[in-house]
């Protein structure tokens, strides 16, 4: 199977940032196991707070401490996802029920984090439930990826890290200036793209993993960076 071409387009900032996170957090990850602390349970904290703040937004949708909130939180849920990732693949929670967990929840969260974009100006409802769907259809492409014969893909350029960092700089612009510029609704279409081309991306890599023709079994499990990860098999006899 030949490999995809340039597949640094398919890179990510969880590709950079991911092995930094592990290892800064990797003690308190450590003594959260120790206390009974289960990956299970960091990501249902995750998914609980993406509601919470996502509801606050659609509640204030132009008040700037809103924004403030959600910015907060950006960084929590990225803690929470190198927190949840480490114990399921280090500390040995991982398990095919937590992966669909994680799953689950990253799409659950990001529709709960990206709706209340709709009632902030200049977007609108339409454009931003179409870039939702967009989203989403990215995340299933790369799940799909072990049933192509490959692991969960991660390809972007618009994964899931990197969507966080788009909704983070919303909330910094809102901050500071009180409100979003009128030339801002050209973000929506440009995301849209860019989620196109990740979709794509994970497409054309799982299709075009060298290992699709090894007839190893595929299990779906979770790994640091919060969407589940594909652990391939090498025989038959392993599940």
């Amino acid at each position: 199977m030949s490999r995809p071409h340039a597949p640094f387009l398919g890179a990510t900032t969880l590709t950079f940032i991911k092995p930094r996170l592990r290892r800064i957090f990797r003690p308190i990850t450590a003594r959260l196991a120790g206390a009974g602390v289960t990956a299970n349970q960091v990501t249902i904290i995750s998914l609980i707070g993406s509601i919470m703040v996502g509801t606050m937004l659609c509640c204030f949708p132009t008040h700037p401490a809103s924004f403030t909130a959600l910015r907060i939180w950006l960084v929590m849920r990225t803690i929470c996802a190198t927190i949840d990732g480490t114990l399921a693949i280090e500390f040995g929670q991982k398990s095919r029920p937590g992966g669909f967990l994680n799953e689950a929840g990253d799409i659950i969260s990001d529709i709960a984090l990206f709706f209340p974009l709709a009632f902030v100006p200049p977007f609108s409802v339409v454009r931003i439930v179409f870039l939702i769907a967009l989203i989403v259809l990215s995340e299933v492409a790369g799940i799909i990826g072990p049933l192509l014969g490959s692991d969960r893909r991660l390809e972007g350029p618009l994964g899931k890290s990197d969507r966080s960092i788009v909704l983070a700089l919303i909330g910094w612009v809102t901050v500071v200036y009180g409100k979003l510029p009128e030339g801002a609704w050209l973000l929506v279409p440009v995301l849209c793209l860019a989620l196109v081309a990740t979709i794509w991306n994970r497409l054309r890599f799982a299709l075009a993993d060298p290992h699709r023709s090894t007839g190893g079994k595929i299990s779906t499990y979770r790994v640091i960076g919060a969407p589940a990860f594909a652990i391939k098999s090498k025989l038959s006899g392993i599940v």
